[in-house]
């Protein structure tokens, strides 16, 4: 029997130990670590063993035919520094926001200002008095940090505050209302994104559903008809993402409030996107706001602090002293409450609140709900070469009119006018053209999203500010690769 050939190529992949020795493995080292450069260096191995052993034919001679892969060290650890570039790149990442939906919660919502950001350096880096109060040197309750200025800006006895506005609605429910009943109208019975529906969280909370009404009508008869003994609460939940139009009836809160106090029942709302201050002041369409919420009679209010508000993610529960100290009493309070981060940012946000005349240009959201079409038109304009020039002959880029939304169930049927580019394939291109360049803006090295409708890339310059144009306009060029 003849002596066994060695498989191509064996002989010519390098040792672990010398690539690790190689002058240019030392930055990776220095970097990743050697365990995790090791392992990556193996696995680089085994690749290119699999390739020689599994196909790669030789001559007569023996040797590998020309489109061997690369076994030189040189090539071996810049596929293994390029793997570890991945391995440990970011997976949560910058992106630029061309949608049109201002507080997008696919992309995270609102965006802080830099007295915000900064505060959230500043908690990261110190330890902080989150639950120790300085002045008496004992232990403190964390919703103290931002109380005050929650009571100050809402007008409510009491607030806490939670992770979300969902565990705050449940929180309040599993606090007030376990193994009770709740009336909610059916028109309210509301399903928001992520499959958050107010009868399933109803359930984990531990309560009962009373529906009343009807899915377009309820009157206050359906209210007063079903409450009783087993009554522990009324909910009214804002309409989040649709509007019901047409032969329509709602109670609202003044009507239902009078009928709360006489049963001794408590009144809540879960107000969903929770704005501090009237819109209508900035030019935008009016929403109800948490102060007036609580002045038609409701006793607690839940809303999101990422929302109208412009701050970080949490829920916030304000309202009566007695409900919300009851609240604060459930075990189920410390598992949802918040982090220190949390708080740093949420306090410089409700500070900008003190100088509302001062809102429009210093909290981000409202900047970028407020900001004028023309300001978006001339953005456009100046991006059309640009982009142009990046597409080439497949596509055609013009500038056009657009219609932006708050989004995050904020008055969802209102839009804003816009501004931004219109990009169409040419006819006769095969294939997806438009899913093809949706798929290479997100490839980009801060991921381009817009939104296709009516055969057209829609990309909505609302949330680009002018100071990131340059930026924007000089990562363009790698679309032409």
């Amino acid at each position: 029997m003849s002596a066994a050939v060695p498989a191509p190529g064996r002989a010519r992949l390098p040792a672990v130990h010398l690539l690790l020795d190689d002058a240019t493995c030392a930055p990776l080292l220095a970097q990743y670590g050697r365990e995790q450069t090791v392992d990556a260096v193996r696995a680089e191995l085994e690749l290119l063993r699999a390739a020689l052993f599994g196909g790669a034919a030789a001559s007569p001679a023996g040797t590998a035919v020309q489109d061997a892969p690369d076994t030189s060290a040189a090539a071996i650890l810049a596929r293994t520094a390029e793997r570890l570039r991945r391995a440990n790149a970011p997976t949560l990442r910058a992106v630029y926001n061309l949608t049109g939906t201002v507080l997008h919660t696919n992309l995270g919502r609102a965006l802080l200002p830099d007295e915000a950001v900064q505060a959230v350096v500043e908690a990261l880096r110190w330890p902080m008095n989150l639950e120790w109060d300085i002045e008496t040197g004992t232990r403190g309750d964390r919703d103290s940090l931002v109380e005050a200025q929650l009571r100050e800006l809402t007008g409510a006895e009491a607030v806490t505050i939670v992770n979300n506005n969902a565990a705050a609605v449940l929180l309040m429910l599993n606090s007030l209302a376990q193994g009770r009943e709740v009336i909610v109208s059916r028109g309210e019975l509301v399903e928001i994104g992520g499959a958050f529906r107010i009868p399933d969280i109803m359930t984990r909370a531990g309560a009962t559903l009373r529906e009343v009404g009807t899915t377009n009508r309820t009157h206050p008869r359906d209210y007063a008809e079903n409450a009783g003994p087993a009554t522990a609460m009324m909910l009214k939940v804002h309409c989040s993402n649709y509007a019901i139009t047409g032969f329509t009836r709602e109670v609202t809160l003044p009507e239902l409030a009078p009928l709360a106090r006489e049963r001794g029942i408590p009144l809540a709302v879960d107000l969903g996107s929770g704005t501090l201050v009237d819109l209508e002041r900035y030019g935008l369409p009016h929403e109800t706001t948490v102060r007036e919420t609580l002045a038609q009679g409701a006793d607690l209010v839940t809303f999101s602090g990422d929302k109208l508000l412009g701050g970080p993610q949490c829920g916030i529960i304000a309202g009566r002293r007695d409900l919300v100290e009851a609240i604060k009493r459930n075990p189920l309070k410390r598992a949802l409450r918040v982090s220190k981060l949390t708080l740093a940012a949420l306090a410089p946000v409700l500070n900008l609140y003190r100088a509302p005349d001062l809102l429009p240009q210093r909290l981000t959201t409202l900047r970028l709900l407020t900001r004028p079409a023309a300001d978006m038109r001339a953005l456009a304009e100046s991006l059309l070469d640009p982009m142009r020039a990046a597409l080439g002959d497949d596509y055609t880029v013009d500038t056009a009119p657009m219609a932006s939304q708050i989004g995050s169930g904020a008055l969802p049927v209102d839009r804003l006018p816009s501004h931004g580019l219109a990009i169409r394939a040419r006819a006769g291109l095969r294939g997806n053209p438009l899913g093809v360049l949706e798929r290479r803006l997100r490839a980009l090295p801060r991921p381009v999203v817009g939104r296709i409708a009516d055969d057209t890339l829609w990309l909505d310059l609302r949330c680009l500010e002018a100071g990131q144009r340059e930026a924007f306009a000089a990562q363009l060029t790698q679309l032409q690769a």
